[in-house]
């Protein structure tokens, strides 16, 4: 007969079973955390906010910038006028062509070449001399240096209008000075170069505060040591300033040259409103002040030759750039010199 073994302990309770691992149901698996997840978002972080960031940037300069480049450049190649701009006729570089043996673009170059020297030289020695003149502890300092600024902040047309009545051949305030020391009546916008030193005049005010300005900080970051060893070793004020404060802001110096330039080449508002009517878009009677802004500006909205428009707009970007490379050569022969 076959022996029942009883699995209850004394007092009829079953006993407990041991201890022993868990193993989680059939169908469900554990969860642990996930660190790729973050890990992707982190890395997208560091390395793509940068991006994220410049991103307008680029969009506004593709947007405003680089396409009407590309576009002008594409105009520069067809003939098309401003009251059919789908029509365009290809005639690849005739328009430069033409251009090149045109005597009004030469006279706008020479215009524009003579009228930035004009202005550019004076106002970048007269803002060198303002500047070193406000770096020094005066009373009022402050004032002066709103007061330098205040031309930069004026409109184009308001200064315009203003020197323009200033240079009246009749009743301008400037031919009745001259008048006083026995200078007769000077005509100013008929004779090229009296139109071109008015012209010049209006934009050496305007410039010459915000240059100053400029200069005086880079004057200000220069360390005080120098001077004082230099003063050490017996250098005078001049020699300091020679010596001293022309080399330290020299970057600067270079800097203002340039805007200067691409200024220069695009003057367009100035001489416009200079000459009060009709006269202002062709630069004069004669052409005598006419710069290539203006020779644009004929050629596209008065003539509706918006393929020559193009073209004079193209010249001017390729002279900025040979001037940049001649710039460029003359800084390296001089630093391999010294």
């Amino acid at each position: 007969m076959a022996t029942q073994t009883s699995t209850a302990a004394a007092g009829g309770q079953p006993a407990e079973e041991p201890a022993g691992p868990v193993r989680p149901a059939r169908g469900r698996r554990q969860r642990r955390p996930d660190g790729r997840r973050s890990t992707l978002l982190h890395r997208l972080d560091v390395r793509g906010a940068p991006y994220a960031f410049i991103v307008p940037f680029f969009a506004v300069f593709a947007a405003f910038s680089f396409y009407p480049l590309i576009y002008t450049a594409w105009i520069s190649l067809h003939r098309v006028e401003l009251s059919s701009l789908d029509l365009m006729e290809w005639v690849a570089f005739d328009n430069y062509a033409a251009l090149l043996q045109d005597e009004r673009f030469w006279n706008a170059l020479s215009n524009t070449i003579t009228i930035g020297v004009l202005s550019t030289v004076p106002q970048l020695l007269m803002a060198l001399g303002l500047a070193h003149l406000l770096n020094y502890r005066l009373r009022g300092s402050t004032f002066f240096r709103v007061a330098a600024l205040t031309p930069y902040a004026t409109s184009v047309g308001a200064a315009a209008l203003v020197f323009t009545m200033l240079f009246e051949r009749d009743f301008g305030m400037i031919n009745w000075t001259l008048s006083l020391v026995g200078v007769d009546n000077v005509d100013w916008e008929g004779n090229k170069w009296a139109a071109q030193i008015a012209i010049s005049t209006i934009v050496i005010w305007r410039w010459t505060g915000y240059n100053a300005l400029l200069y005086l900080a880079a004057m200000q970051a220069i360390p005080r040591d120098r001077y004082e060893a230099a003063a050490i070793d017996g250098a005078s004020r001049w020699q300091q300033f020679l010596k001293v404060t022309i080399p330290g802001i020299r970057p600067t110096i270079i800097f203002t040259i340039v805007l200067s330039t691409i200024g220069s080449t695009q003057l367009f508002g100035e001489p416009l409103i200079f000459g009060q009517g009709p006269n202002g878009i062709t630069g004069g009677a004669d052409n005598q002040y006419q710069t290539l802004g203006l020779l644009l500006y004929e050629e596209g909205w008065k003539n509706y030759q918006m393929g020559r428009a193009a073209t004079v707009a193209w010249a001017m970007f390729l002279l900025l750039i040979l001037v940049f490379a001649l710039q460029r050569l003359l800084k390296r022969r001089s630093s391999r010199s010294s």
